[in-house]
């Protein structure tokens, strides 16, 4: 059963990835329209799961300050400071947020172990550091054999971010989680095999890239 889902995981993500890729890595409109078209997808799933709750109006107000924030890193932070360079802090944010849920899912899978919390019943410890774990290790390698990342160097400082990053997106996953058993559902949609709906997939992205972007804002 395991191996099942796993396939259809990975199935999903070969044709997902590299249409991902194009729109981000073309930047500009091509971008813009991409992170529209998910958007407005997730605000669908969201209104499906949570109409008639209390938190339904707060939900589309973060999920609308949420893909600002994902904008904001990806088009316009480079304009505003020629120090940072937007394609690689986005990818380098999303690299962790998948390797973090990969890592999670496969670990927690496989080790099982003591739960996290009853918020999210299927999140463990192992899954957890799996996660953790992951992320550093896919991280390393891409900035040291990456030609994206060639003038960019593995040290202390991107060893904490990564840690701080996939710590935001588990968190993001849980509180996502704890909607959706709110809502009493298994996924936000069906939109893709193995995954669920967009929401269930870019859970953690939804408060990393807002964790961010509100740290640019105070620092920079």
């Amino acid at each position: 059963m395991i191996l099942k889902e796993l396939q259809k995981r990975i199935f999903s993500s070969i044709i997902l990835i590299p249409i991902a890729l194009f729109f981000i890595i073309k930047g500009s409109f091509f971008f813009t329209f991409f992170i529209s078209v998910c958007l407005f997808i997730t605000l669908y799933e969201w209104q499906v799961m949570s109409k008639k709750k209390s938190y339904n109006i707060i939900g589309h107000i973060f999920l609308f300050f949420s893909f600002y924030s994902v904008y904001f890193v990806r088009n316009e932070m480079q304009l505003q400071s020629a120090e940072k360079d937007g394609l690689k802090i986005f990818l380098f944010i999303v690299l962790v947020c998948v390797s973090t849920d990969i890592g999670g899912y496969i670990f927690g899978k496989l080790f099982k172990g003591p739960k996290l919390t009853k918020i999210s019943p299927n999140k463990t410890y192992a899954g957890v550091f799996g996660g953790f774990f992951l992320s550093i290790i896919f991280t390393y390698i891409l900035f040291n054999h990456s030609e994206i990342f060639t003038d960019q160097y593995f040290g202390k400082d991107e060893f904490f971010w990564v840690l701080i990053i996939s710590s935001v997106s588990q968190v993001g996953d849980i509180v996502i989680s704890y909607f959706k058993r709110l809502s009493k559902i298994k996924d936000t949609g069906k939109l893709i095999p193995g995954h669920g709906g967009i929401l269930d997939r870019i859970d953690g992205m939804l408060f990393a890239f807002p964790f961010y972007f509100i740290f640019y804002l105070i620092f920079y």
